[in-house]
């Protein structure tokens, strides 16, 4: 018998390790603000030369497509 008080203690715990990164972000997103990660720029917004680039590339592409 104490050898399956054992095993359930043991898996308790690691089920805890497990969860503990999931419960942390529940926590951290019922806050008040509900911005687990804080102040994010929205993906897309910011210009860069690589996103010009492959703005480029798509548009050279679809007008290769199109004259077929």
């Amino acid at each position: 018998m104490g050898g399956v008080t054992s095993l359930f203690l043991i898996m308790f715990l690691i089920a805890g390790f497990a969860f503990a990164p999931l419960g942390y972000f529940i926590y951290k997103f019922t806050q008040e603000n509900a911005k687990p990660f804080g102040e994010t720029e929205p993906h897309g917004d910011s210009e860069s030369w690589i996103l010009d680039l492959v703005d480029k590339v798509i548009h050279k592409a679809k007008e290769i497509i199109q004259k077929k």
